[in-house]
């Protein structure tokens, strides 16, 4: 979990004067309670007006409030229709996060603007034969390129002959139909891309550490980026 993620979490938990320990807060968000100590303090640090200390708990007064989410009527638009696009493009996990999104927006939205979510007319539908296992790949290759995760894969090319491969993900991009995967290729000693859709099998490796010449930077200014 994002730490902006978990720092909404501990004001949700907080709010309402309940009286919650930092353990109970680790607990909830599966983090040490060193690192609920840390954010409460940075949470204090920012003016919300939380009390109590360490081995006792906190709790957050009433009254306070988060403010009532703003958007202007283009970004609704924007905010829907890529939750949209997601919902049909997106990996299994994405479009799962992507309907939740919406019905978060929804809930903290002011009505009058709550009202314009559903007037949005854009849509997005999934082309036949594009369902399947790809988004659960979709879902792992962005897993891994966050958390620095090698993958040893199955994959089928152009002409279906099959290969596997051990790469280091960086990053996936949409080409408007199909995913691919930008990869550090270990057998290749090279930047490689691959078709998510042309995907078999994935295997979940150890992590690796970031190396001279082999990230997402490097890749923008490499041969396999400039002339792909």
């Amino acid at each position: 979990m994002r730490r902006a993620d978990r720092l909404f979490q501990i004001l949700q938990y907080l709010r309402g004067g309940r009286l919650t320990t930092a353990a109970q807060l680790a607990e909830k968000l599966e983090v040490t309670p060193r690192t609920i100590y840390r954010d409460i303090a940075h949470l204090i640090g920012s003016g919300v007006p939380i009390e109590g200390e360490a081995g006792v708990g906190y709790l957050m007064r009433d009254g306070y409030d988060l403010p009532p989410l703003m958007f202007t009527h283009d970004e609704i638009v924007a905010l829907v229709s890529g939750a949209r696009i997601l919902q049909s493009w997106g990996g299994t996990k994405m479009a799962a996060a992507a309907q939740e999104a919406l019905i978060k927006i929804d809930t903290v939205l002011p009505e009058e603007a709550r009202a314009q979510v559903g007037q949005v007319n854009v849509h997005a539908m999934q082309m036949p034969g594009h369902s399947g296992s790809w988004r659960d790949y979709l879902d792992q290759f962005e897993a891994a390129s966050e958390d620095r995760i090698r993958l040893q894969i199955s994959y089928q090319d152009e002409a279906g002959n099959g290969t596997e491969r051990v790469v280091r993900p960086l990053g996936v991009w949409f080409w408007g139909k199909v995913w691919t995967a930008i990869c550090w290729c270990e057998l290749r000693v090279d930047f490689r891309m691959f078709r998510l859709d042309r995907v078999e099998k994935v295997t979940v490796l150890d992590r690796f550490r970031p190396e001279k010449g082999q990230s997402l930077r490097d890749f923008y200014v490499s041969e396999a980026y400039l002339h792909k």
